[in-house]
């Protein structure tokens, strides 16, 4: 077993107001691996039994909280209205928001450089997926490889399927029990239906999420940051970091449709579908992802050696 992970915490930022990442790193050597999570999502998402897993594939492991979440800065800011604000985006119209996903990319850019890696894999799930896309296109020297799970090029044209849009909005739970089943109620709504839920495990993610202290403002600020950031994928077609894309053929939240356009519009990008898989990590797949994520990484290192 690995040992405990190493807390720590990088400011990332120096405008108006400083941004601290909190995070946590797993292992003390091999290849850099930065774990980015989805909207809302603390680092505790990334379970530590996963970490676990890339640190024995040959991985130096880091996973953090975002802006706006977790252990790391809350921001004094607005709050956009999510119904208006995806009416604006769906019409084609304008959405402001505090901070877009290119400032949460500048964000993963400035941990990887505080953390004296130069470059890392990395690998994001769902919004981490696209503020892993904005990272390699703005910083392509931070990134040695992308793996991007779950998620989209961006456009309007990848559209949730409203049952699953609607439990990302559920009410907001008041202590740690509710905390516990609402992850479960929300993974069991968007995640694979080829596994049964692991309600103990979700709803111990949960419950540590809410000791570490809720942020439903900076939930609704990722959301707003998502729909405000501008199209991805003409710059998609230029880009050359070798890229693996991950996608189950159950995601009710973006279309399998999603990652094939990716694969197709990206010069260096593979597809790994999973079926069954919907829009979470089960357990089961764990060994499955980290052997693609290890043999992408391989490949790419190589590469860069010749």
């Amino acid at each position: 077993m690995t040992a405990a992970a190493r807390t720590g915490r990088a400011i990332v930022s120096s405008g108006p107001q400083p941004i601290e990442i909190a995070y946590d790193v797993f292992g003390d050597r091999g290849r850099p691996l930065v774990l980015i999570m989805g909207i809302g999502a603390q680092r505790l998402f990334w379970d530590q039994g996963l970490c676990e897993l890339f640190v024995d594939a040959g991985f130096h492991v880091v996973r953090f909280d975002h802006r706006d979440i977790g252990e790391s800065t809350r921001l004094d800011a607005p709050v956009p209205r999510p119904v208006s604000t995806m009416v604006r985006r769906f019409l084609g119209a304008p959405v402001t928001a505090p901070y877009t996903l290119s400032d949460m990319a500048s964000d993963v850019a400035g941990l990887i450089e505080q953390l004296g890696f130069g470059s890392a894999h990395v690998v994001g799930a769902s919004l981490g997926g696209m503020v892993g896309q904005h990272l390699a296109i703005e910083h392509s020297d931070r990134v040695r490889s992308l793996t991007s799970i779950m998620s989209t090029p961006g456009g309007r044209r990848y559209l949730p399927e409203p049952h699953a849009l609607r439990a990302l909005f559920m009410p907001r739970p008041t202590n740690a029990v509710e905390a516990g089943l609402s992850v479960e109620r929300l993974f069991s709504t968007i995640g694979s239906p080829a596994w049964p839920v692991d309600g103990p495990r979700l709803r111990a993610i949960g419950e540590a999420a809410h000791a570490r202290g809720q942020s439903p403002r900076g939930y609704l600020r990722h959301f707003a940051a998502v729909l405000a950031t501008p199209d991805r994928r003409p710059k998609l077609r230029e880009l050359n970091v070798p890229t693996l894309v991950i996608h189950g053929s159950r995601d009710p939240l973006f279309p399998l449709r999603a990652a094939r356009d990716m694969v197709r519009m990206m010069p260096d990008a593979t597809l790994l579908p999973i079926a069954g898989m919907g829009h979470d990590l089960p357990e089961p797949l764990w060994p499955t992802i980290v052997a693609a994520i290890a043999r992408h990484a391989e490949r790419a290192d190589a590469r860069a050696t010749v």
